[in-house]
């Protein structure tokens, strides 16, 4: 008896979602529609460095991806530029302890580095 009473409520279930499965989706908006990159030079020369860098640049605010390449030393740096703009984030690499383009590191944070990642370090 109890099963005759819960079969309605089942297919009741049943066919509320089976209606909301039909229903059309929103169009997705593109994340990188509204994105600009930039980049960068730095005196990054190791793989701290690079972590150091993708690290500290993803907690800046409009910053989507930071992309750190050693070898070349170049930073490309996805971003949203309503939130954020070069200046800003150059400026973000530079208070993370490297030189950003022609302007140089921050002293204190670059002094705080390990040696590994000091340029002036002639080992990597």
């Amino acid at each position: 008896m109890k099963f005759l009473l819960f079969l309605p409520f089942v297919a009741l279930l049943s066919f509320s979602s089976a209606q909301a499965q039909t229903a059309p989706a929103a169009p997705a908006k593109s994340a990188s529609a509204s994105a600009a990159t930039a980049q960068f030079k730095t005196s990054a020369v190791c793989d701290m460095c690079k972590t150091r860098i993708e690290k500290g640049m993803a907690y800046e605010k409009g910053v989507q991806r930071a992309v750190l390449d050693v070898p070349t030393q170049m930073l490309t740096v996805t971003y949203r530029p309503d939130k954020t703009s070069p200046a800003s984030l150059r400026t973000a690499v530079q208070k993370i302890g490297y030189d950003a383009d022609d302007q140089t590191a921050d002293a204190r944070a670059y002094n705080r580095l390990p040696d590994c990642c000091k340029k002036t370090n002639a080992v990597h």
